[in-house]
């Protein structure tokens, strides 16, 4: 475990703050990014299939598909 003198040094991280941080700053948005674009397909997708099922003749007894979007 490495330990600094004060917290000003810890910020500054021996000098290469702005890439440990940058890095940190970076990965926190593309996780950030990738939540977002899966629960927007995860919409799309529930929406597609309850289109889907809705547009099916009646009486053909498909799986049954819940329709709860979020």
């Amino acid at each position: 475990m490495m330990q600094w003198e004060s917290w000003s040094a810890f910020w500054d991280m021996g000098g290469a703050a702005f890439f440990v941080w940058g890095s940190y700053l970076v990965t926190a948005l593309l996780m950030a990014v990738e939540l977002v674009l899966v629960l927007r397909r995860r919409k799309d997708t529930v929406r597609r299939l309850i289109r889907l099922r809705r547009a099916a003749p009646p009486g053909k007894g498909g799986p049954v598909i819940e329709e709860s979007v979020q």
